[in-house]
């Protein structure tokens, strides 16, 4: 048989041998199809057309135990199985335990829990369905120990104690539901943990208990140190409602204090202070209220404190009179104020305004406090033009503490800090040196205003600061020390000619005429002034006050070698006409007409005629026909003419017109005079005979007559 078998096998196999193999059709064109088709689509579509949809089981019905326990098996079997492909699918366990649930086969519901808490103890979900199956099969003991090991294993999972706090209560076993939330709040749970525990407490009355509750609540202790344990304000407020909600109005207040000593002012809160406010103001403690608002709004910024100040503004209007609804108004300017600093220190204006609202109703010391930040913010750059705003707050310090305070002792320290401040080496400011001198004096200390205002010229001098020390002085009539300080004012400024007039009038006041006159010569011998014309004419009316007339013209004759100018001519006339002497007319015509011809060389015609005019007005009052005449002839003729204006680049601007004067006495210019005559008689012909064009009667009636 096996050696048939063999036989056949070969002839089998040879014959496949001589079977044709079909050939592979060849694909000539290997381009992509324009429509795509993917597995996804293909089972997709599939499912829609429910092409592998199985019909349902049919429905059996089970008639004895055999068959109920053959059902048991079978469906046991297919868990099972479920379970063993994948243990880690938690919903196949709770399923499993439901079903032998649902037959009340609880001790093999209890099995398979177990076993699930096995596999993964830290799912939420196993635990709260297996207490909840002992809970509904009344098995009290059971679920009790299933919600001790679950807030064993899993203590951060409120769930567990919020049920198991709940299923003890609902037993009315109180005091082991206490038990249970006495070992939750060994945890710091969350907030609503604690006023879940308080809200039971409550629920049976226990307001002492719940008072502890809310003390732990905020507090805890650890080594003896208090330990933040819930920093949030509202908690603290919610304990305050709470004491005052059960008319413990005492214990409400403490526990405010309590908090606002706790936060201090690092951590202020509004919402603490305006709830204090109230509760304050509900028992009819007005003042306290007006304290409490003032107290935070002095500490907490502006931008944190809207709601603050309007309960603040709230209240005055209800309960408070004019002058608290000011202080409002004046708390929030000063917000304001301390925003305005707070943001640029140096900027001195918002100081200025800061100090002034303080000033007008604050204490001393506040105000004291004010300045003194104010004055901190010294100005980073050493030049002037930054000081200038900021010294006027030493100045303002200096004399609150003077006028107001009627502190003289802080009122020197003011001024001499201020002056240790300034750089005087750079710049200095006078005022102050002259401002602290003036408070010395009112002080009757002279000798330290005199040391203050010497150390001042000696330091950095100025003309302010020679001039308020000769003032001083001149009070006092020290002259011989007005002279030393002058002496030494014109040794610093010799160009000053305001200090030499001065000067001089000092001596001419004492009655030295002879040392004035001296001062008025030394003057007028610098080679360089800053007004030399009002010290000339100081001079010359020094002169002329003491009547040396020859003197006075001398000084007129060695003013006009320095300077030709009109002025000096028509006051040296009119000083002539004023001497009262004999030949004083004579003397004024002959000031006048060498005036004229030094003038004639004058580029400025305008002062040439300006001297014309005021020797015709000294003709009409005092000369005759014929010197009016001849001055008349010396008038000059105005014109207008016109000349070219170039630009900046060269380029043309235009043509200007403007007015010249041609004098007669210039020979140059006589051509031109005798042109203009003529051009004058021509227009004034041509104009009469148009008009006698335009009326020819007229010109018969005029010939005839």
């Amino acid at each position: 048989g096996g050696a048939r078998a063999r036989s056949g096998g070969k002839m089998a196999s040879t014959a496949a041998g001589k079977q044709r193999i079909p050939k592979v059709a060849k694909v000539k064109n290997k381009a992509p199809a324009e429509v795509q088709i993917t597995a996804e689509q293909l089972l997709r579509e599939a499912k829609e057309r429910e092409l592998e949809l199985l019909p349902p089981p049919p429905q059996q019905k089970i008639t004895d135990v055999e068959e109920l326990n053959d059902y048991k098996l079978r469906k046991r079997k297919t868990f099972e199985d479920n379970i063993r492909k994948n243990r880690t699918v938690i919903s196949n366990w709770i399923k499993y335990a439901q079903w032998e649930e649902s037959l009340k086969e609880i001790q093999r519901a209890r099995s398979i829990y177990e076993r699930a808490l096995d596999v993964d103890y830290r799912n939420v979900t196993l635990w709260l369905k297996y207490a909840e199956m002992e809970m509904k099969n009344r098995q009290v003991n059971h679920a009790r120990n299933i919600w001790d090991r679950a807030i064993t294993t899993l203590p951060r999972v409120n769930q567990f104690w919020y049920k198991y706090t709940y299923m003890e209560e609902m037993l009315g076993n109180v005091a082991g539901s206490r038990q249970v939330f006495e070992r939750w709040m060994e945890w710091q749970p969350e907030e609503q943990a604690w006023h879940s525990y308080i809200n039971f407490e409550l629920r049976y009355k226990e307001v002492d208990r719940a008072r502890s509750i809310y003390e732990r609540y905020i507090l805890s202790r650890a080594l003896a140190v208090l330990v933040l344990v819930h920093p949030d304000v509202k908690n603290w407020i919610k304990y305050a409602r709470f004491e005052e909600k059960h008319s413990y109005f005492a214990h409400a207040r403490k526990v405010y204090e309590r908090a606002v000593e706790f936060f201090g002012e690092e951590h202020m809160d509004e919402h603490l202070y305006v709830a204090f406010a109230k509760f304050e103001e509900n028992q009819k403690e007005f003042e306290r209220v007006r304290v409490i608002y003032k107290y935070a709004l002095d500490r907490i910024p502006k931008q944190d404190a809207q709601n603050l100040f309007k309960n603040y503004t709230v209240f005055e209007k209800k309960f408070g009179d004019r002058r608290g609804i000011e202080d409002i108004i004046v708390s929030k300017r000063r917000f304001q104020y301390e925003e305005e600093v707070k943001a640029n220190p140096h900027n001195y204006d918002a100081w200025f305004d800061y100090l002034r609202l303080v000033e007008s109703d604050t204490e001393t010391e506040t105000v004291r406090e004010v300045y003194e930040r104010a004055i901190a913010n010294v100005p980073p750059i050493q030049e002037k033009r930054h000081w200038k705003r900021y010294i006027y707050l030493w100045i303002n310090y200096a004399l609150y503490e003077e006028l107001e305070a009627k502190a003289s002792k802080r009122t020197r320290q003011v001024y001499q800090a201020c002056l240790e401040l300034l750089p005087h080496k750079k710049f200095t400011f006078a005022k102050m040196w002259l401002l602290y001198a003036q408070f010395e004096i009112r002080q009757k200390n002279l000798p330290l205003a005199r040391r203050a205002l010497g150390t001042s010229i000696g330091k950095c001098p100025k003309n302010k600061l020679f001039k308020g020390y000769i003032e001083l002085e001149l009070q006092l009539r020290e002259f011989d020390r007005c002279r030393k300080l002058y002496e030494k004012f014109l040794e610093f400024a010799p160009e000053n000619c305001t200090s030499w007039i001065k000067f001089a009038e000092l001596e001419t006041i004492l009655g030295d005429i002879d040392r004035a006159r001296a001062i008025y010569e030394l003057a007028i011998g610098q080679p360089r002034l800053d007004m030399p014309e009002v010290l000339w004419k100081s001079y010359i009316d020094f002169e002329i006050e003491q009547e040396e007339y020859e003197k006075t013209r001398n000084l007129y004759r060695r003013l006009l070698q320095r300077t030709q100018h009109v002025k000096v001519w028509i006051s040296l006339a009119q000083f002539e006409l004023s001497a009262g002497q004999e030949d004083r007319l004579q003397r004024c015509r002959q000031i006048y007409e060498e005036a004229n011809k030094a003038m004639r060389s004058c580029e400025e015609k305008e002062e040439r005629v300006m001297l014309l005019e005021s020797w015709r007005s000294f003709e009409d009052e005092f000369g005759t026909d014929a010197a009016k005449e001849r001055i008349d002839k010396l008038m000059p003729e105005k014109i207008k003419k016109r000349r070219k204006l170039q630009a900046e680049d060269g380029s043309d601007a235009g043509w200007e017109e403007y007015y010249d004067y041609i004098f007669p006495e210039d020979t140059a210019n006589q051509p031109n005079l005798k042109l203009l005559a003529m051009a004058k008689l021509w227009k004034k012909q041509q104009q009469e005979n148009e008009a006698a064009a335009m009326d020819p009667d007229k010109d018969i009636d005029e010939s005839q007559t």
